[in-house]
């Protein structure tokens, strides 16, 4: 039976109408991309430190909501604790999450160098030096932007980066200029909803042996998702980078960057993987052999898990995760052309 698809993705913070009311000034607005990008060209080191610490603690006594959504998913990842620890854990998330949004906007628009210290090298390498493409899923997780970019220096193959829509459409554009700038030609952003045919993009691009860079651990509003499981507990995964996958015959390669420190970041490669065989089932394995990974880096970092939405609410550590797609049924290997235009739908 599938589970009732919901209006936002089961892991995007809850926003409610102040994003409505406030539009450019909301959290999500390109006010604040626009002055944090401002803030890093401009700004000496010091600064960077008392205004993250400022803007932590403003964010910290305002977002509610995100507030508790941390405490909760923390609580089945570290266990329960009194009200002062959980103070303090979510503390330290919105801290780390300042400074990775920070080293964002440094890496994308400044010259300021990164130190990138990579475990699982032998994992991308491999991949590297065979001539198929593949995907390099990336998650939510410390330098979560920077698992997307990981391709810049390490290969010479077009990259297709597919990220989320933006709250704000300015805001979107922004991204999407320096991105581009930084990356230069081999790489092109893709905005998940802005293109119907972009599923059938995407494979062709696998099948000449392009890279396909995204996140797979948030499925899209409205869009059909697979039943995995976190921490023993139900999480959903978006079906439509283990679709691709399977239709395209390439492997994933699991890929999260966690924050070392100042500017310098430890990108982990896992096992790459194949999605075989027809049916829901084969999906579901694959997301499940994705969750695992996914799994590891959040308990070597957790505050760097920056997912700001309750994941468990009350009675569904047994059930399905709103938003979620558990249902079975038959799923041919290879996507038609309009299989492909569902896939990216998803």
């Amino acid at each position: 039976m599938r589970a009732p698809r919901s209006s936002a993705p089961p892991q995007a913070p809850e926003t409610g109408a102040s994003r409505l009311v406030l539009g450019r000034v909301h959290v999500t607005g390109s006010f604040w991309y626009r002055i944090h990008l401002f803030g890093v060209r401009t700004m000496p080191e010091w600064a960077h430190v008392v205004c993250i610490a400022l803007f932590t603690g403003f964010f910290f006594c305002v977002l509610l909501r995100i507030r508790a959504a941390i405490a909760s998913n923390l609580e089945v990842v570290l266990g329960p604790c009194g009200w002062p620890q959980k103070q303090r854990r979510i503390w330290k998330t919105l801290h780390e999450f300042g400074w990775c949004l920070t080293e964002r906007y440094e890496r994308l628009g400044t010259a300021k160098e990164f130190t990138d210290s990579p475990e699982g090298r032998e994992h991308w390498e491999r991949l590297v030096a065979a001539p198929g493409g593949f995907i390099l899923a990336t998650a939510h997780v410390g330098h979560w932007e920077s698992g997307s970019l990981l391709p810049a220096g390490r290969q010479d193959r077009p990259v297709h980066l597919v990220r989320e829509e933006e709250g704000d459409p300015e805001a979107q554009e922004l991204i999407r200029g320096l991105v581009e700038r930084h990356q230069g030609s081999r790489f092109r952003t893709h905005f998940a909803r802005e293109d119907p045919s972009l599923g059938v993009t995407l494979l062709d691009a696998l099948r000449r042996g392009d890279v396909v860079a995204l996140q797979a651990d948030r499925p899209r509003a409205g869009g059909r998702s697979l039943q995995a499981r976190l921490f023993g507990r139900p999480y959903a995964l978006p079906r439509g980078p283990f679709a691709l996958a399977r239709a395209a015959g390439v492997p994933i390669l699991p890929a999260i960057v966690l924050r070392t420190g100042r500017r310098a970041s430890r990108p982990i490669f896992g096992e790459p993987f194949l999605v075989h065989g027809a049916g829901e089932k084969a999906l579901e394995d694959g997301a499940r052999r994705f969750a695992r990974p996914l799994a590891e880096a959040i308990r070597e970092a957790p505050h760097q898990w920056f997912c700001f939405r309750h994941l468990w609410p009350a009675g569904s550590a047994a059930g399905i995760l709103p938003g979620a797609d558990a249902s079975g049924g038959e799923d041919r290997s290879r996507l038609t052309h309009d299989e492909a235009v569902q896939c990216e739908r998803s």
